[in-house]
């Protein structure tokens, strides 16, 4: 075992050493009242354990009061916020273990054992921070990444900093070469909490306002979590739109309530973002991204700048590479708190191409996704639309390199397209399809496109679809308004030729997609597809439909 970090030194002053002092941390974390007479935890008890959030895994009552887990001031020492997960450029052997805090904090780090309750090593988390711009909070955050992880390996840690109670997860990396998996994707969240105080109009007194929704979620964004975990997927995909601070009265707050809401599922997988164009917060950052950036350790880029890092990165999982990109950058649409299109400079277009390149030179990787969260096809009439400039921008790449599958967000219901390859020479670019099977798609023919929209947003959309599908597309935007600075978009109708399939009767759910390698050489590898409805508060799932994609391996 081993990382690129030094193992941290505790600053307990007793006898125990450093290493004895987070060995003796993490043990406490597998003891549970219920287990004490058992002797030994095994592997499937821990795993129980682990699985089952903090609250349980850890109670006051059961751990050792050592100098190492003595309670901290509670006026001075927050606890361990947010605790979650995301994968390195090499999901098979990095992790990286995120927590976030509303004060400075001591020796954070984190504690990596196995599931059968052996101690490895400690690893010190990189310190980042932001300040919000409209409270004058500062957030920091703490990213401890481990490297030279066993593929397909089952762990267990513990995030901690001095005078905290540890927080505990679990996570399996990802497999190296060809295997099977499952991942699971949706966008548009909020959180499922009201964040302010009801005002009254002038003249309307109520005895006890009541709090109202701080920004679009709603209580279904606790579900879709709910509905993840029922799947209990390798990682999840989140295609922007995390929590919509951007709109929020009170910004830090709202990325508080989504991180408590989600970091049941993110502590055991990771939870692997776009960004959306309410990450975009005025204030925070040159171009508005400095909470996202903050609380998000991802794999860093070439040609990123302190003011890009983080925006655009790719992951290999598998025989899957996996894409996410900014949209902010190429489209038109005036969606956030400021206007940045273009603040790449061609960067972001310019890496995506020699990623996309050396991806399919890679005959080791059959298969590509790019996670994104702006849309490049929808048959929605009163909602965002498509965007021309990804039609300009990203899909003659994804043509030219046979991307497989675009999972996005921004519109807030489900629709996919047919497999799409080239455009018409008309003023909205429209998508042609090249093959119109509906149950199994071949993917040498084309990219699916799927919006994936529905993951607890207040202003669904599916409401809202053309029948007969059709589409209508953002071609230019208008002068800024000089009140709000916005600019307007310039809508275009269009056929909508590309449109396979659309949920018009429930608003939120996500897609689960399982991928099989195949088991010969050069044969077919398939990825299979179910979209699921959440139809009740605790994550119940009812499929809408099912698909395969298809495609050869790339090993012939």
């Amino acid at each position: 075992m081993t990382s690129d970090e030094t193992p941290m030194a505790s600053s307990d002053t007793s006898d125990t050493s450093p290493g004895e002092a987070d060995e003796r941390i993490f043990a406490a974390g597998f003891r549970r009242r219920t287990l004490l007479g058992a002797g030994a935890v095994g592997a499937a008890a821990l795993a129980s354990l682990v699985g089952a959030g903090p609250a349980e895994a850890v109670g006051d009552d059961t751990l050792p009061l050592t100098p190492a887990t003595q309670p901290g001031d509670p006026v001075k020492t927050p606890r361990v916020n947010g605790l979650h997960l995301q994968f390195g450029a090499d999901a098979s052997s990095e992790v990286v273990i995120s927590w976030h805090t509303l004060a400075p904090v001591r020796n954070p780090r984190a504690l990596l054992g196995d599931l059968d309750g052996r101690y490895r090593l400690s690893v010190r988390a990189r310190p980042a921070s932001y300040r919000d711009d409209k409270s004058g909070t500062t957030v920091y955050a703490y990213h401890a990444p481990i490297t030279g992880l066993k593929a397909g390996g089952e762990y267990a840690y513990a995030a901690v900093h001095d005078g905290a109670q540890a927080e505990f997860g679990s996570f399996t990396t990802a497999p190296r070469g060809r295997a099977p998996f499952t991942f699971t994707s949706f966008g548009d969240q909020g959180t499922p909490t009201t964040g302010r105080r009801y005002v009254p109009p002038v003249g309307v007194t109520l005895p006890s306002p009541p709090y109202v929704n701080d920004n679009l979620g709603s209580p279904a964004a606790s579900d879709t979590t709910a509905g993840v975990e029922r799947v209990q997927p390798l990682l999840h995909l989140f295609n922007g739109d995390l929590c919509y601070a951007n709109l929020a009265n009170d910004r830090v707050r709202t990325w508080s309530d989504f991180w408590e809401n989600n970091s049941r599922s993110a502590r055991h997988r990771p939870w692997m973002p776009a960004a959306g164009n309410h990450e975009n917060e005025l204030g925070n950052g040159p171009i508005g991204y400095a909470a996202h950036q903050t609380y998000f350790g991802l794999p860093r880029q070439p040609g990123q700048t302190s003011v890009t890092q983080g925006l655009w990165y790719a992951f290999t999982v598998g025989s899957v590479r996996f894409i996410s990109l900014a949209n902010d950058d190429v489209c038109l649409q005036d969606a956030g708190n400021s206007y940045v299109h273009g603040y790449s400079g061609g960067a972001q277009k310019a890496w995506l191409e020699r990623e996309l390149k050396a991806t399919r030179a890679n005959t080791d990787i059959d298969w590509i996704v790019v996670c994104m969260h702006q849309v490049a096809i929808s048959t929605a009439y009163a909602a965002n639309g498509s965007d021309l400039g990804i039609r300009e921008e990203w899909l003659p790449l994804f043509d030219r390199y046979g991307v497989d599958l675009v999972v996005c967000g921004h519109e807030h219901h489900y629709e996919r397209s047919h497999a799409i390859r080239g455009q018409q020479a008309n003023a909205t670019l429209t998508p042609i399809p090249r093959t119109t099977s509906l149950d199994v798609v071949d993917t040498t023919q084309g990219t699916v496109h799927m919006i994936l929209g529905g993951g607890g947003t207040s202003a669904p959309s599916n409401a809202v679809l053309y029948d007969p599908p059709a589409g209508r597309v953002i071609t230019s935007v208008g002068a800024p308004d000089p009140v709000t600075g916005k600019r307007p978009p310039v809508y275009t109708e269009e056929q909508a030729p590309w449109s396979a399939m659309r949920d018009k009767a429930q608003p939120y759910g996500f897609a689960a997609f399982a991928v099989d390698p195949g088991t010969k050489r050069g044969g077919l590898t398939t990825m299979a597809v179910t979209y699921y409805e959440i139809v009740g508060t605790q994550g119940e799932l009812a499929p809408f439909e099912r698909f395969v994609l298809q495609r050869p391996r790339r090993d012939a």
